[in-house]
């Protein structure tokens, strides 16, 4: 079918949205769209539709700006923890592969990351050569003036500071097990499910770098809960979810109080939906008794 619908200035947009039932000031509405795609709010009142592609009655502009805005604001929040969670594992990544194989093992001796098969860490050194030739990092100008004429390379805890996230996870996911395990140990957990945090972990912050919508998302790439058994506080009296965005919360909070324990990261976090009274948790995943929960106490 060939897409015929002409563009619609920012009144026309504001137009449509009122025509189909949304109640708002109209110079507001058109304010707002000039600074916000029609298309990336539509996702913000999509849960506001009915089955004709018509607005609920009471649908009003104002809550779903208020939305937006959450959202936005949660997103800030996330990359937040994330960085202080990545830039834990890079430390300790960098820490125990050198000090078990050396400076420059990891580019040198296939062997150090033996997870990964001969092509696959080909493409690990591709991609560290490229980032590395990208930075504009001081310590990366100073290492190649002085170094480079004899190693193509940087050193271990000088490359993981200029990976993206993407070959990070390529470099914990092919190292041995016992620095995988050490690296878990910062967090208590095992290295699986270590591992499966931080491929959550890399998809939500790709999301909230791209500004997409987050509050009430399915997540496509969730992330292990621990067992009951060993780790009886992410189910009881809580059971916490792995397919929206409080499970996600859950990971960074837990995180951050053993690799930032100082951090006013849950205070924030617990005024940000105070201040918002009107988003509807349970789609973000969160159980009406989400408070009890141990591991946000």
């Amino acid at each position: 079918m060939q897409y015929t619908k002409p563009p619609l200035t920012f009144e026309q947009q504001a137009d449509l949205l009122i025509r189909r039932g949304m109640t708002g000031d109209r110079d507001l509405i058109v304010s707002r769209l000039a600074a916000v795609n029609y298309y990336r709010l539509s996702g913000y009142w999509h849960p506001f539709k009915d089955s004709n592609e018509d607005f609920v009655p009471g649908t009003s502009f104002d809550e779903v700006w208020t939305r937006y805005v959450f959202d936005r604001r949660l997103r800030l929040l996330l990359i937040d923890a994330i960085e202080r969670t990545e830039v834990a594992v890079r430390c300790r990544l960098a820490y125990e592969h050198a000090h078990r194989h050396g400076s420059f093992a990891y580019a040198d001796d296939p062997a150090t990351l033996p997870k990964l098969d001969a092509q696959q860490h080909a493409d690990l050194l591709t991609h560290v050569g490229d980032e590395t030739s990208r930075s504009k990092e001081a310590f990366v100008a100073h290492f190649r003036s002085k170094y480079g004429d004899c190693h193509p390379y940087l050193p271990v805890w000088e490359a993981t500071e200029v990976m993206t996230m993407g070959t990070l996870l390529t470099f914990f996911k092919g190292s041995p097990h016992r620095i995988k395990k050490a690296v878990a140990s910062c967090f208590n957990m095992p290295d699986e499910v270590i591992s499966s945090w931080l491929l959550t972990l890399n998809a939500i912050r790709n999301i909230c770098a791209h500004h997409g919508r987050l509050w009430n998302r399915t997540l496509g790439v969730k992330p292990w809960i621990p067992r009951a058994a060993q780790y009886p506080d992410w189910h009881s009296p809580v059971q916490v979810g792995n397919d929206k965005v409080f499970g996600v919360l859950t990971v960074c909070r837990y995180c951050l109080r053993r690799v930032a324990p100082q951090s006013g990261w849950p205070q924030r976090f617990t005024a940000l939906i105070d201040e918002f009274p009107s988003i509807p948790l349970a789609d973000m995943g969160f159980p009406t008794n989400w408070k009890d929960s141990r591991l946000w106490k």
